[in-house]
């Protein structure tokens, strides 16, 4: 009996700036599940791909469900705006799976920055990588390795530095 009067007060689905904790408890119980859902339906890419793309989408899903949860927004409209979010993000997926160039446009492309040993200053200067940040990836491919032992290094589009050695180099 007394549960049933602790959750009558329990505000699920309207905007409040006074939510007890029971309140957020559910509301947070309800989002995360929620929220759970979004992501399975948004697919797999959202999770590995790491691009600017894929990043908008989480960012974007926390700061929307996140006014459900506090009570700043009503529950079923920030739903809803999460849904759509989530399925724009599906829509634009499709998109660039078929246009390559849509592809292009939206999550950048790949910027060769070294060539067989040698930096390539103008693709380095449009992808913004400094020397320094050439000289860390170099550092995490193995240390000790020279930038004359490089085949390639690629500036991908999620922003990692990957490193392919000259055959037959560094044992690695």
């Amino acid at each position: 009996m007394n549960l049933i009067l602790l959750y009558s007060d329990v505000d699920l689905w309207s905007k409040s700036d006074d939510l007890g904790a029971l309140s957020m408890l559910s509301r947070a119980v309800i989002v995360f599940l929620a929220t759970l859902l979004f992501l399975r339906l948004a697919g797999r890419r959202s999770f590995g791909q790491g691009s600017a793309f894929d990043l908008c989408l989480m960012v974007l899903l926390g700061a929307i469900l996140s006014r459900a949860v506090v009570g700043a927004s009503a529950m079923a409209p920030t739903l809803c705006a999460g849904a759509t979010i989530v399925a724009l993000h599906r829509l634009l997926a499709m998109l660039l799976m078929r246009w390559a160039s849509f592809d292009d446009l939206i999550s950048g492309r790949q910027r060769t920055l070294v060539e067989d040993g040698w930096v390539n200053r103008d693709e380095m200067r449009a992808g913004l990588i400094s020397m320094g940040d050439l000289e860390t990836a170099l550092r995490k491919k193995g240390d000790g390795i020279a930038l004359k032992n490089v085949k390639r290094a690629i500036l991908e589009r999620n922003g990692e530095i990957s490193i392919q050695m000259q055959p037959g180099c560094c044992d690695q």
